[in-house]
């Protein structure tokens, strides 16, 4: 079985020889079908039968697996969830380790997350920024609420508010409930 931190480095490496192999097409084909229809099929089915309750459930155990003394938060508010990682455990080990395959390892997440998401009700606005550090604002489909404003809900732990977030901006990728695909839209 490979541990945590060995599947990232082949999780990279693959995103790399498909995008060589057949063409960022085939990449992103890859990351819905495979990832976000087959492997996380079980956070699909629990997330669409229990909502946010689902989302606890699943992310809780998650990164508690994954990064129980890394940087992220993760807080459920009535009607949203907001969580951020300060540094990620995937992402921060292929940086700490200087493994780079694939141009965005990043993009995996949003691109498997944010069908999961939608298709069980939820719209999800998000960003990162390359360095192992994002921000997820979840909430039901059609609710209005904005993006919380800059420092909210987490005070002075947001992510927003870290000097490595400040840096390179145009190099982020954001995504948004109103873009059309489940890939980078810099806005």
């Amino acid at each position: 079985m490979l541990g945590c931190y060995d599947f990232c480095g082949h999780y990279d490496w693959t995103f790399a020889w498909m995008t060589k192999e057949g063409g960022q097409s085939l990449l992103e084909t890859y990351w819905v079908e495979a990832i976000s229809e087959d492997s996380q099929r079980h956070a699909s089915e629990l997330i669409g039968r229990e909502g946010f309750e689902g989302m606890k459930k699943y992310w809780g155990h998650t990164l508690a697996e994954e990064s129980p003394e890394r940087g992220y938060g993760m807080e459920f508010l009535e009607n949203r969830a907001w969580t951020q990682f300060h540094d990620c455990p995937s992402r921060g080990f292929l940086i700490r380790n200087d493994i780079q395959f694939s141009k965005d390892y990043c993009d995996h997440c949003i691109a498997w997350i944010r069908p999961v998401l939608e298709k069980s009700g939820f719209a999800v606005e998000h960003e990162h920024n390359h360095r192992g550090q994002c921000w997820w604002d979840i909430r039901k489909a059609g609710d209005a609420d904005p993006v919380p404003p800059l420092g909210e809900p987490m005070g002075e732990a947001d992510i927003r508010l870290h000097p490595n977030w400040k840096q390179a901006p145009d190099q982020h990728h954001h995504f948004t409930p109103a873009s059309k695909k489940h890939l980078p839209q810099n806005e």
